[in-house]
């Protein structure tokens, strides 16, 4: 019994402490390079703007938007949106942010495989995020495993998202690479703290995969455990 409660609170120790590790390490690599300005000069919208122009892209916008962090690309609007101190400063950390983003801009414009899929996935994934731990609870409480059941399979949908997520996080970081690379943004001897930011961002996307599916397979067990009984 005590070894089984100790197992439980570890568990749950772990799914607070990953994520919050890796979004230490993300904050700390930003702050410190959001410090150290690039050797172009350029500031983050100009950064996204050059690749874009570079690639073709001259109908994918750049705009800024409030927040920290906050940046993402719209394929709906053709936007590459980057917060305020991305947009307008320059620094390595702004670089290699814009050029991420970016990134997801020439994947959209390429059709990447795994983008679409994950596109595809957003409507079951984000239904299934949000009910299937109803469904789950429910079937236990009621001690109706073919409900529980259900809610695995809805909660699975999330998982696959996630999991398609990274393919689509850690290809858009390495076209970044490449592409403020080619374009002149930074230099070879910035590449080093560059990939820094790009790495520790890319953690939290492994770190929240990661998550995600011990929680799956933790309703797994029970599942099994349940009609086991």
């Amino acid at each position: 019994m005590f070894g089984s409660m100790t197992m439980f609170l570890l568990y749950f120790a772990a799914l607070i402490a990953i994520p919050l590790w890796a979004n230490s390490r993300v904050k700390s690599a930003y702050k410190k390079y959001s410090q150290v300005p690039a050797s172009s000069g350029m500031t983050g919208a100009e950064t996204a703007r050059k690749i874009l122009d570079d690639n073709g892209l001259f109908d994918v916008t750049v705009e800024p938007v409030k927040g920290k962090l906050t940046d993402h690309y719209d394929p709906r609007t053709k936007t590459v949106r980057l917060s305020e101190q991305n947009y307008f400063k320059n620094s390595v950390a702004g670089a290699a942010v814009a050029a991420h983003e970016v990134g997801h801009a020439i994947q959209d414009a390429e059709s990447y495989s795994f983008l679409k899929f994950r596109s595809a996935l957003v409507p079951v994934a984000s239904f299934g995020s949000n009910s299937a731990i109803f469904f789950i609870i429910g079937g236990m409480l009621l001690q109706f495993s073919e409900l529980m059941l259900a809610g695995i399979v809805l909660m699975s949908f999330a998982v696959l998202f996630q999991l398609v997520t990274l393919p689509v996080e850690f290809n858009a970081s390495s076209r970044a690479m490449d592409q403020i690379v080619s374009s002149g943004v930074i230099r070879n001897d910035e590449e080093r703290e560059t990939k820094k930011v790009l790495n520790a961002a890319a953690l939290t996307y492994v770190a929240g995969a990661l998550v995600v599916v011990l929680e799956l397979l933790r309703f797994v067990y029970m599942y099994i455990l349940m009609n086991n009984d």
